[in-house]
């Protein structure tokens, strides 16, 4: 499906949907992503919290907004709705203001569920060059992205699933790796780099990476979906 644009929905309602995964490490940076579109968007922008395997009701048309690669994923796959990325949304929105790191450098990591949409690693880079960082790409990068491994388990033992989140980071050729994925954010500073979420980035905000244990994880992301699909 053709990716939706701002500028189609001039003045239209948005859904944002804050996405299990970012809701269970930090809703409070959420919903400060959505009040910045709140600000800066002209019309209303309500908030959508059912997880995105469940079978919404929204308009017919509805534009959603979404932080996480698999809640767009689906979404873009339903044809009643439109689908766009805080990240193409933010970035298509010049009366944002962007903070400014100068002295930041940085390698990439695209989360998976990107893989094919090169709309949204040009949004990433975009945003990241007007908040004036550098960016030194990896060789496996946007459509060559690579698992970070944090969504092999537990179909993967938990050793074989470090192995895979050490070897990813160990191909950044920063030690600073940018990530939209919360889980990637975990995979990478379990490999011993310093992430930094792009949500924080634009947020003005420092990457706290939380809890390291990845069944403690786990357990909470999912029981924040099941919260989430009982509505």
């Amino acid at each position: 499906m053709e990716r939706w644009k701002v500028a189609e929905g001039q003045g239209q309602p948005w859904y944002v949907n804050p996405s299990c995964t970012l809701s269970s490490v930090d809703r409070v940076s959420a919903e400060e992503g959505m009040a910045l579109l709140q600000t800066y968007h002209d019309g209303p922008v309500l908030l959508d919290d059912t997880c995105c395997t469940m079978a919404q009701e929204l308009p017919a048309g509805a534009v959603v907004v979404t932080y996480c690669s698999g809640c767009d994923r689906r979404f873009r796959q339903r044809e009643d709705i439109r689908a766009i990325t805080f990240w193409e949304a933010v970035d298509q929105m010049p009366q944002i203001p962007l903070p400014h790191y100068p002295q930041l450098q940085v390698s990439i990591h695209d989360s998976c569920a990107y893989r094919d949409q090169p709309q949204v690693h040009d949004a990433v880079r975009s945003l990241l060059k007007k908040m004036a960082i550098t960016v030194v790409e990896s060789p496996n990068s946007r459509e060559k992205s690579v698992c970070c491994g944090g969504s092999r388990y537990p179909d993967l033992p938990l050793d074989e699933v470090r192995k895979m989140q050490q070897r990813r980071a160990a191909q950044m050729p920063c030690q600073d790796v940018v990530v939209t994925c919360p889980s990637c954010m975990k995979s990478m500073a379990i490999g011993g780099k310093t992430p930094h979420h792009l949500l924080h980035l634009i947020l003005g905000k420092t990457t706290d990476p939380g809890e390291l244990d990845w069944e403690t994880y786990v357990a909470v992301k999912s029981a924040m979906k099941q919260q989430r699909r009982k509505g």
